[in-house]
């Protein structure tokens, strides 16, 4: 029998305007690539906390999720997956003063067309959200599962 999977949550903002797609430029492994806003759950958050708190850290935006476009499981080389939830919302500028996470570098609005043919996507979890954000896909944030306590 396989042994347990070992599991990272992270959550992604598919955030758009006109067309195009806001998406925040990292280094990984020395080479400049694009993402959506993104990270890590953080322990006594839920989903929603999540993606707010991260696009917020990487963006200065205020996001306002209004629906979620499924997740995605990515395997990773140590063994583990990362499983990744994506949300699509609405924006709006946070008041000053706003610290950026330092990670990011800087924040660029393209079309799909434009992220896939002149830049290195983070990995293949970018272009899903993408993929579902165009195709319409829209799930009710009430579906999205929350924090459950555990019982005393």
């Amino acid at each position: 029998m396989p042994g347990r999977l070992r599991c990272h949550v992270t959550v992604a903002a598919v955030i758009t305007e006109r067309g195009r797609h806001l998406f925040v430029e990292e280094r990984i492994d020395g080479h400049r690539v694009l993402n959506q806003p993104a990270g890590h759950l953080e322990a006594g958050e839920n989903l929603l906390e999540a993606v707010v708190r991260e696009v917020r850290e990487e963006t200065g935006l205020d996001f306002l999720p209004t629906a979620w476009l499924g997740c995605d499981l990515l395997p990773l080389p140590n063994g583990a997956v990362t499983l990744r939830v994506a949300f699509t919302g609405d924006t709006r500028p946070l008041p000053p003063p706003w610290e950026q996470d330092p990670a990011i570098l800087a924040t660029h609005w393209l079309t799909p067309g434009e992220a896939a043919t002149h830049w290195r996507l983070r990995s293949p979890l970018v272009e899903r959200s993408i993929l579902r954000f165009e195709n319409g896909i829209r799930l009710p944030l009430e579906s999205v599962g929350t924090l459950v306590p555990n019982p005393s």
